[in-house]
């Protein structure tokens, strides 16, 4: 039934400090990939290192892990440096680190690259950092400001070498190494060895360990693959319908933790599926049932995850659903060949959150096979479905006969009452129903399937110029969701301004100050001071939760804390995750506010209070800088006057802190003005995104 796993390499076999070995179990890794089992050791050792490995192999846990755990935390100096091609990279690999780092009280990482302010690295290098992740160039000119102090430092990773020779930063990169410390450590990872990468390795590490991993990358031709966008929150209504449109015999649903495979049977058991989980925490005996069961068809669905599922062979497996998208590429091909085998055709379905797009990529060029896109099950094909399956019940209930004593009741039942044989036919049909609907409502599921979801979670090198960018209300944005005070919306470009002008016909964007429906605001004490931005706290919610960045709300950075809002039934599991995550050095201890406390937070919030269209409400008098290049109004004389009021006017009065009525004037694209149109009193100036449905 299963391999032996006596002899397979566990995390805890490889002598990673507690505090690290503690937020990997946490993370739900169980056992190293290839690659990880190989390098941890020597890293751990302190010796150069010459790893040849795909990407998608786990490779940063394998250089990560091990040097973490010999980070000296007393000293406020960088001690490891990671170069990357991409600021793409270097964000992934840093939100690794930090990841893993979760329990190592007081760690600092900072990912540095172009296109970030100077002088939020600045502030952050001051403070003490002890993990650089950064591209070549902006590396190379924080060491030559003498901003970057590398003293300290005890190892240098170059991830994704020949990546970095191909985009023109080999250069960069040799003169890095020859400006660090001459007894660093060097550990270089490439997935080729061109000649140059290899002279640098003969040239800058000594004596290093080489490892090459060959990764299993052959899928079985009768395997159908396919992928569906969906994001965390909906992945399990979309889970749903793609198990009620598929015709499928037994189903092994590949997660990542335990505790999912617990929380993921347990809600499908409550609607109507046939499901168990398979975890490492499940005794032998209680597995070897559960096995025995779906291979006698007494159990159609598997909730397992990768260990749990090793050396499973059940014949009637005709499909491998990866609810959680694999951390390596080798893991993807292990799941999948759980069907279609000796010659029988399987289907795998892959489920891909916007923001795993690359990572889906890696897989299909590891693969070497395209994945198709499914589109998620319409209501109107679950709809026939469940009619045809309801259909068969009633056939196959008469097939089975033994129906004399219910046809002579309701014989009965039909004279005394007189009441028509279709009508009682259909309270009979009604009833075997419950209060179950048999049909779903015939409303859209959540935009986010949509392709411009998928598009724009592609790199930011790959997207048109901003000049060439629609204006912002016609993109899909976070619309009011993060709409926040300027200063506290991290960097912003000078032709926001611009930007603006093209949009003052549309009503402002204003900052609620108690949380949407379906939502709860959440505070967390990191902010201001600590150099948090919204950015931050977006990534570390989203990567700790699975929660998509679409279900993160309204974010308001004050001085020593932050407050967010999130899904109002987030599990309390995420929340426990949550209160131990890092971010900006601090730990978040989120908790939970409500009513006054939720209304106090956003004292210093704009309201969307109801306008009047002859009164402007008294307000503070803004910068007229922050409105970038935008037009002068026209001048009063040269405006139309109104036929509803008398032409004469009384004398301007003193500002005193409430402004006179008056109607904007907006720019035509013929240069003419056009008076702006008032907005009804009583109605929100902005129109609230539904998040859930």
């Amino acid at each position: 039934m299963a391999e032996d796993t006596s002899d397979i390499i566990r995390f805890q076999d490889l002598n990673l400090s507690e505090p690290v070995l503690k937020a990997v179990l946490d993370v739900g890794y169980e056992i190293p990939s290839p690659i990880q089992a190989q390098i941890i050791p020597h890293i751990l050792a302190g010796r150069d290192v010459l790893g040849q490995a795909q990407t998608g192999t786990g490779k940063t846990a394998a250089f990560a892990l091990p040097l973490l755990c010999r980070i000296d935390l007393k000293k406020s100096q960088p001690q490891v440096l990671v170069l990357a091609p991409t600021r793409e990279l270097a964000i992934q690999v840093a939100e690794a680190f930090q990841r893993y780092a979760t329990h190592l009280k007081g760690l600092h990482v900072l990912p540095i690259y172009g296109g970030q302010q100077y002088s939020t690295q600045l502030q952050q290098l001051k403070r003490g950092v002890h993990v650089i992740v950064g591209t070549p160039g902006r590396v190379m000119d924080h060491m030559r400001r003498g901003t970057l102090n590398l003293d300290a430092l005890q190892c240098l990773v170059l991830d994704e070498a020949d990546e970095m020779l191909r985009m023109g930063f080999i250069d960069d990169v040799e003169w890095v190494l020859e400006q660090t410390p001459p007894k660093r450590q060097v550990a270089l990872f490439s997935a080729t060895m061109p000649s140059v990468i290899r002279r640098i390795a003969q040239q800058h590490l000594q004596d290093p360990e080489e490892v090459t991993i060959k990764v299993r990358t052959s899928t079985a031709e009768t395997i159908n693959q396919r992928f569906l966008i969906a994001n965390g929150n909906q992945k399990l209504d979309a889970l749903t319908r793609v198990l009620e449109a598929e015709t499928f015999n037994g189903v092994i649903i590949f997660v990542r933790t335990k505790i999912t495979t617990e929380e993921l049977a347990e809600k499908l058991q409550a609607r109507g599926y046939s499901a168990a989980a398979l975890n490492g925490d499940i005794a032998q005996k209680q597995r070897e049932r559960t096995v025995e069961r779906i291979k006698n068809g007494q159990l159609d669905i598997l909730i397992a995850t990768d260990v749990a599922a090793r050396g499973l062979d059940v014949e009637r497996i005709s499909h491998v659903i990866n609810y959680d998208i694999p951390y390596d590429t080798e893991a993807y091909v292990h799941r999948i060949g759980r069907t279609g085998r000796a010659g029988r055709s399987g289907e795998a379905i892959l489920f891909v959150a916007p923001r795993e797009t690359r990572m889906l990529a890696t897989i299909e060029r590891a693969t070497r096979q395209k994945i198709e896109r499914m589109e998620l099950p319409s209501v109107e094909i679950i709809n026939d479905k469940r009619i045809t399956a309801f259909k068969k019940l009633i056939g196959d209930t008469i097939n089975a006969g033994e129906l004399e004593f219910f046809n002579q009741l309701i014989t009965d039942f039909h004279k005394e009452t007189e009441i028509p044989m279709l009508d009682i036919a259909g309270a009979l049909a009604k009833l075997a129903q419950g209060d179950q609907p048999l049909l779903i409502e015939n409303k859209p599921f959540k935009n986010d399937f949509k392709e411009s979801r998928s598009d724009n979670s592609r790199p930011r090198e790959d997207r048109a110029p901003r000049g060439d960018r629609p204006p912002r209300r016609d993109r899909d944005s976070r619309s009011d969701r993060d709409a926040a005070p300027r200063h506290d919306r991290g960097e912003r470009d000078n032709n926001r301004g611009q930007d603006r002008n093209r949009d003052r016909d549309a009503p402002p964007r204003r900052e609620r100050a108690v949380p949407e429906a379906g939502m709860a605001r959440f505070r967390v004490d990191v902010g201001h001071d600590h150099g948090v931005k919204p950015g931050n706290l977006v990534g570390a919610i989203a990567n700790e939760t699975g929660i998509d960045s679409a279900y993160i709300g309204h974010i308001k950075i004050h001085d020593d804390y932050s407050t967010v809002d999130l899904p109002s039934d987030l599990p309390s599991k995420s929340l426990q995750v949550l209160q131990k995550t890092w971010v900006a050095g601090r730990q978040l201890s989120i908790r939970r506010i409500d009513g006054d406390d939720a209304q106090e937070s956003s004292d210093n919030v704009r309201t969307a209070a109801p306008r009047d269209p002859n009164k402007r409400a008294s307000r503070p008098a803004k910068s007229t800088a922050e409105y970038g290049d935008r037009p002068a109004r026209s001048d009063r004389s040269d405006r139309p006057e109104r036929s509803d009021k008398p032409t004469a006017r009384a004398p301007k009065a003193a500002f005193d802190g409430e402004k006179p009525a008056r109607k904007l004037a907006l720019k035509e694209s013929d240069g003419s003005t056009s008076p702006r149109k008032p907005i009804k009193a009583g109605k929100p100036s902005y129109k609230p995104k539904n998040k859930a449905e």
